[in-house]
């Protein structure tokens, strides 16, 4: 016995908890039973990093040549390999973004620019995390990232995935603060799904994928290229199969170091292909994806959930 027991402090105070069978269907456009958006994450590791939280580079002192250049293959050669596999799919993206990447590849920037690619904040390196920050470092940080793409684009980001997936108690906040919508780091869920976050706003959590993430699958996991795509499109099945009227979310995350190498790519374009041989799966932006979510779908969500929770 424990004899001063009492009930456990709530978890769930920035993710309200609802089991996803209680909640109301999502009908997504055209009737799609799945929704897919694929994310290409185009970054930059510096060549020295400033000092931090976090060593970026744990392998060796700084500088750390075989990790730099090896990342820095993807922006070089490996990009434009993905590219041409993603143009041939027509496939709209929405982009993972070290924003310094659009003042550092102009090249790279113009070929997105130029499809229309959304772009999601990942922070300004990703060598430079959230971890540690003050809170007023942090909005710094977080409006700097906006400026930079405002000046070349003239937008302002609408959603975040965190700098090597790094944050703070004050995030959430943050980013609403500064007018985002949506943050992918929490994978918690196969559907959108309501965040709390301060001043009343309405923060959608839009799950990316660390399951089938290619770059941890490729470059740790020893996964081969042939076994990544059928994980992949065993995921898509199944996910298909269980929406029925319910729809369902997936997420393809994209690394052009990993999935871009020559032995690899053709792996990607039978992925896309098995997508794109379905009529009835909606392959949108992240943007496209909250907004339906937002109209149709967050408040019976957060409803049903502090429901739960109070419960």
């Amino acid at each position: 016995m424990y004899p001063h027991e009492r009930p456990f402090e709530p978890i769930h105070d920035r993710l309200p908890y609802s089991p996803i069978v209680d909640r109301e269907p999502i009908s997504w456009p055209g009737g799609a039973r799945l929704a897919v958006w694929v994310v290409p994450n185009i970054e930059h590791y510096e060549y020295l990093p400033p000092p931090g939280a976090v060593d970026p580079y744990p392998r060796t002192p700084h500088p750390d040549v075989r990790k730099f250049s090896y990342h820095d293959y993807g922006n070089r050669a490996a990009f434009w390999r993905m590219l041409e596999v993603l143009d041939r799919h027509a496939i709209p993206c929405t982009v993972s973004l070290n924003v310094a990447v659009l003042d550092h590849y102009p090249e790279i920037a113009r070929a997105m620019s130029e499809r229309d690619w959304e772009f999601m904040s990942h922070g300004l390196y990703n060598t430079r995390y959230l971890t540690g920050m003050t809170r007023e470092e942090e909005r710094e940080f977080l409006q700097m990232c906006n400026r930079v793409l405002e000046r070349h684009t003239g937008r302002h980001f609408n959603g975040m995935l965190g700098p090597n997936i790094t944050g703070t108690a004050h995030t959430l906040d943050l980013m609403a603060e500064v007018g985002m919508s949506y943050h992918a780091d929490w994978v918690h869920d196969e559907r959108p799904a309501p965040l709390v976050a301060g001043g009343g706003a309405r923060m959608v959590a839009l799950p990316y994928t660390y399951e089938l993430n290619d770059a941890p699958l490729l470059m740790r996991s020893h996964v081969e290229g042939a076994d990544y795509a059928e994980r992949c499109i065993a995921q898509f099945d199944r996910l298909y199969a269980e929406a029925g009227s319910d729809g369902r979310m997936m997420c393809l995350s994209l690394h052009p170091f990993t999935v871009g190498q020559p032995h690899r790519v053709r792996h990607l374009d039978r992925l896309l292909e098995h997508l794109r041989g379905h009529d009835d799966v909606w392959i949108a932006t992240a943007s496209d994806i909250v907004d339906h979510y937002l109209e149709h779908n967050y408040d019976a969500d957060l409803t049903s959930s502090m429901g739960a929770h109070r419960g």
